[in-house]
This record gives structure tokens, sequence and C-alpha cells, in this order.
């Protein structure tokens, strides 16, 4: 006989084992089907808001007189759902999303070329310095004939932005024409390019030891290039300095808070209150590099959100005087959200932020209100003069290496080919203040300031 007892308890023990797993795995199998069963029976209630969307989805793309798709139908339910809730809260498609983006990142994927006014003629201005198109052969005046093979004759500003459009696209084939009448092949690869929000910096005419430059927009990378410009400036001898925000809608607020501190060595900058939390942001986590420095903040009517907040700090401390015009009155922050998954985009107001004095600048706030900080000195500009100046802070500085270009284009056309600084009484005011033509007026105090 072979073997031993603890064989035969061994089987035994290894039978029972393998019974109870049988037992279990059919208890699982029977507890599943038990559940599927209750779900068909019984399924989760119904959301009342869901199925009524859902309803009139299905209203619309079966009635409407046109064929509508489900996508285009739920893009406007969401622009509307947002878009009614205050001025500013918004819901961004894919499209507009990569705009958002542009102007909070500050940068943007394209080839790098500056068109002359008006677009729909397809000539280069000039391309920016180091881009794609710079680097590809792209010249001063050159005149897109194709791009990709498509003929850019008789198409709109639009239609050949479109066609330059770099979503998806590693080289674009272009057919250009130079000012000499050659034609030439090139093929340029989109890059991610910086987009500029501080223009313009140089020296004032007529105001000795005065700087200017325009702060277009307020993006991540606003407060590297400010810093720069006004090292730079302060290099070639400028003592005071005029900083125009006019023209600009705000942006990231982190930014304007930077640049206020640069000018205000302690204190609050701005206090933001909203519906679960308060926060001051002070001075003091940078250095006030230019606390020195005679100051002068160019407004208007166009001057809203972040450059609301660094003008309201500035005229707080009595650090800068304010010129211009009434600014136009944003006092709410908005919390903005990507959705990687959709490609979109969602902003929606967060709270309000006061000044260092507790003032709040939102118009909406108070019906008897119609703007937002009254400047210390008002200079008023007619429509026309305005938009002109707009269109003129707007516009991107040309590299230096291709001014003499530009200067021999022009004279070979007998006109100017890039346009020059307008006239600008809000300008001259802050030019002559800083020359001590005028004396600082007193701030303003009241319900409009």
């Amino acid at each position: 006989m072979s073997g031993t007892p603890n064989d035969g308890l061994q089987a035994r023990a290894q039978g029972s084992g393998q019974a109870a797993i049988a037992i279990f795995a059919l208890g699982m199998m029977s507890g599943m089907l038990v559940l599927m069963i209750a779900f068909l029976l019984f399924p989760e209630p119904e959301d009342p808001a869901t199925a009524e969307f859902e309803a009139v989805q299905d209203f619309a793309r079966r009635h409407f007189v046109r064929e509508v798709d489900s996508e285009e139908l739920v893009t406007r339910a969401l622009s509307g759902m947002l878009d009614g809730l205050d001025p500013y809260s918004r819901y961004y498609d894919e499209e507009s999303s990569e705009q958002v983006r542009r102007e909070i990142d500050g940068d943007f994927r394209g080839i790098g070329v500056v068109f002359r006014s008006p677009i729909s003629r397809g000539q280069v201005l000039f391309p920016l310095a180091g881009s794609p198109a710079s680097q590809a052969g792209v010249r001063v005046g050159d005149r897109l004939v194709e791009v990709d093979g498509a003929p850019v004759e008789g198409l709109s500003g639009p239609e050949i932005r479109a066609l330059l459009s770099a979503r998806g696209r590693s080289e674009i084939s272009l057919l250009v024409e130079g000012l000499d009448g050659g034609q030439r092949n090139l093929v340029v690869e989109p890059a991610l390019l910086l987009d500029p929000t501080v223009r313009h910096a140089g020296l004032l005419e007529s105001a000795p030891s005065t700087g200017y430059l325009a702060v277009r927009s307020f993006s991540h990378r606003t407060a590297e290039e400010f810093d720069s410009a006004v090292l730079a400036l302060r290099e070639r001898g400028v003592e005071s300095l005029v900083v125009d925000l006019r023209f600009n809608f705000g942006g990231v607020l982190d930014a304007a808070v930077h640049m206020a501190s640069r000018f205000i060595a302690e204190g609050v900058i701005v206090t933001s209150e909203g519906r679960n939390r308060s926060v001051s942001y002070e001075a003091g986590e940078v250095e006030a590099l230019f606390e020195g420095m005679g100051l002068v903040v160019l407004v208007d009517e166009d001057t809203a959100s972040a450059s609301e907040v660094f003008a309201g700090a500035l005229q707080d401390y009595r650090r800068g005087v304010v010129v211009g015009a009434p600014t136009y009155g944003k006092g709410m922050i908005q919390m903005t959200q990507s959705f990687p998954r959709f490609g979109s985009r969602a902003k929606v107001t967060s709270g309000y932020y006061y000044s260092p004095s507790g003032r709040n600048f939102e118009k909406s706030a108070d019906p008897d209100r119609s703007s937002g900080i009254l400047p210390d000195m008002i200079v008023e500009m007619d429509p026309e003069q305005r938009a002109r100046v707009h269109g003129w802070i707007a516009r991107y500085d040309p590299p230096t290496s291709m001014l003499d270009e530009l200067a021999e284009w022009s004279a070979a056309e007998g006109g100017v080919v890039l346009p020059e600084a307008p006239e600008d009484p809000q300008l001259d005011a802050a030019r002559a203040l800083l020359r001590g033509e005028h004396p600082a007026p007193a701030r303003r105090s009241g319900r409009g300031d």
C-alpha cells in the first residue's frame, strides 16, 4: 500500500476547497444577475433637467428649417447657459477657446508675419524676428501669390488667415512675389511664437529721460516682458515712464499685481472677495525696482479689469498720475477652466475686486455709475482720434534689423508704408506733466472715483 494517512486528509481538504470556490463563483454570478434584473425593472430616476434638454434638442433636430446636428445645439445651449448669468461669464467652443488660451498664455502657433493693411492685398509688411517665416526667407514687402497651391488673389483678409492657419499642419508651402517682381517658392514650418503684450517701448520725443510703453493685455508672460522693457529703458537713461493701458481689456490678475508691485514697496495691491473666500494680493513678493521713477498711466473707456487693478492701486497710493478718460468699470474677477476632452473652455464670475482704499470699479454694481476709475486728469479724444490710437497700440513693432528695408520701401513708393504714431492729446498731456509743465492735479474722490 503506497502513500501515508496525510495524503487522504489532503485530498479531502482539496476537494472541499474546490467546492467552496465553485459555490462562491455561483453566488457572484447570481448576485450580478439579480442586479441586472433590478436595473431593468427599477431604473434610476430620470433627471428632469436632462430629460427636458434632450426632448427640446430632439424637437429642434426634427423640425428646424435646416438640418442641425447635436454638436451645434449643445454648443448653443452651453453658450446660453453661461452668457445669461452676467455680462462676463462665457462658454468658448474649440475655435474661440484657442484665442482665449493665446491671450492668457501669451503665445500662438503660426508662421509669424505682419500684413500690410488691408490684409486682402496679401502683402507682408514684415516677418517677426526669428519667426518661421523669417527663417524660411519671407522678406519685407513680399506678396502672397499662392498658399499650398491655392491662389490668394481675390480672397478676403479672414480667408487669407484661414489659408495660413497652422492647426494640425507641420509645414505650409508659399509662392511669394518680392518687391523686385521675382517669385520664390518657400516652405514654412509653423511654430509656437511669443505674442508680445508689451509694445512700442522707447524714448518719448521732447520729453528728456522719459520712456513709453503700451501694455496691450495681461498674459502669463506680461510681467517678464514689462520688467525687461523698463530695465532696457533705464539703461538708456530713462527716469520717468508713461505706461499706456488704453485699449487693454485686462487678463491675468497676477501680472497686474506684479507690475504694480514694481512701483509700490509694501501694502495691499488688490483684494478679491468671492462667495467662499477673500484674498488680498500684497506688494513685497517682488522687489520694487522702479519705485523712484516718475510715472503717468494712460487710460480710456476700453481700460478694464486687470488694467483697472493696476491703475487703481497706483492712484490710491498716489504713486502715479492717471491721465485720459474714465475707464470701462469692470470690477469682477473671472475664473477660467479648460476642458481638454472637448477642446472647450468656460469662464464664470467668481468675485469682486477692491482697490487698496476699498473701491470697487464695477459699474453694474451701482445704477448711477457709467464708468470705473475717474482719472486724475481728464483728457478727451474724439472717436476718430481714439480709433487711430487704438490701431497704433495694437500694432506689432518691426524688428530693428528691418527698419532700413521698410524706409527704402516707403521712399520707393513715395509714401508711408509703416504707419506712424497718430496725433494723441492724452499722450501729449502725459508728456507735458513729466516735463513739469503742469502740476499733478489733486486726486478726485467720490462715487465715480
